[in-house]
């Protein structure tokens, strides 16, 4: 195996400036650099990472704690992360919740004990494992939802305005009596997407708001749309506050035979790979997924630079894409 000295012979400079460099120090000769990263891939050297994180009392690993594998929403958020990790020089240990507070609460103290440089963390709402995270020195950035208790460095959609133009945008298209989907309450992107529901309802001053609260999952989904269907004021549209229990919606209205959009019109929040290959076409609120990681990274790499300040909250537009499922 090549050694630091190896290195340093072939881009001829000292092993010092050869640390220097691999340790990000900023006050090296930019040529410097470049004959060292050269000669590292051409060796194909590998740091001693132990020994370096003996020196550090930290490893270089994060630890990004999603709350559903399983959602697509996380595929691009999770690449906009490890692709700002690699370039600072870190690498992404991947946590799913599954939107269990007790797992969470297990990944969290895992990541403490193992004295990760830092978390980024979509919480499933976990009070205790908030709690564990604010009272250490790890760096932490929430991402996608806010974090119980507490101020951390944040990166979210506007939730609230992305439902509300979900919402006004049924009310255009003639819909009256218009149902939410969302989450459990107390998380925040489901406490937000509802709100934005409300508001734009109570500007419409129609009738009273149709609401059913469930798991984010898919399969809660469908329950909240069976009942829905049987209420004694059944809805002529819904806005489904994410995509899986979209696609759970989507199932319930084929199963019962509800045309959409001439008997249920459905708009559904975060965008979906095939929202243009179904008929009809599925309308969606867009998140910018990719650039949600990509800026919580970023603020992550600045908090682990310069751990003092007041934490940050980066708010991304939401963005309508209107489709044949909301057209009446």
């Amino acid at each position: 195996m090549p050694t630091i000295y190896d290195v340093a012979r072939e881009a001829g400079v000292s092993a010092a400036t050869v640390s220097r460099v691999l340790n990000g120090a900023r006050t090296v000769d930019p040529a410097m650099v470049a004959r060292v990263l050269t000669a590292v891939r051409e060796l194909g050297y590998r740091p001693n990472a132990v020994a370096r994180n003996l020196r550090r009392s930290r490893t270089t690993l994060w630890a990004v704690i999603i709350s559903d594998i399983g959602n697509p929403f996380f595929t691009a958020t999770v690449r906009g992360v490890e692709d700002v990790a690699q370039q600072a020089g870190y690498s992404v240990v991947l946590c799913n919740s599954d939107e269990d507070p007790a797992k969470e609460e297990t990944y969290v103290a895992a990541a403490l004990s193992e004295q990760m440089a830092g978390v980024i963390i979509a919480s499933s709402g976990s009070a205790k494992a908030a709690k564990s995270l604010l009272d250490s020195p790890i760096p932490v950035v929430a991402i996608d939802r806010q974090l119980p208790r507490g101020e951390v460095d944040t990166v979210v959609v506007d939730n609230e305005a992305g439902a509300r133009t979900a919402t006004r945008h049924l009310l255009d298209a003639g819909y009256r009596r218009i149902a939410c989907i969302t989450g459990p309450e107390g998380v925040s992107t489901a406490d937000l997407r509802l709100r934005g529901y409300t508001t734009a309802l109570s500007a419409q001053q129609p009738p009273e708001p149709l609401v059913a609260r469930t798991d984010f999952r898919e399969q809660g989904g469908y329950d909240a749309m069976a009942s829905l269907l049987s209420s004694p004021e059944r809805p002529d549209a819904v806005f489904v506050a994410n995509n899986l229990m979209t696609v759970g919606a989507l199932r319930c209205l084929a199963d019962r035979e509800v045309r959409v959009p001439g008997e249920m019109g459905v708009v559904g929040f975060d965008e979906i790979p095939w929202a243009d290959l179904v008929r009809p076409s599925l309308t969606t609120v867009a998140q910018p997924t990719y650039e949600l990681g990509r800026m919580a990274a970023r603020l992550l790499v600045d908090r682990i630079a310069t751990p003092a300040g007041r934490p940050a909250t980066v708010v991304l537009p939401a963005e309508l894409r209107p489709r044949q499922s909301s057209a009446r």
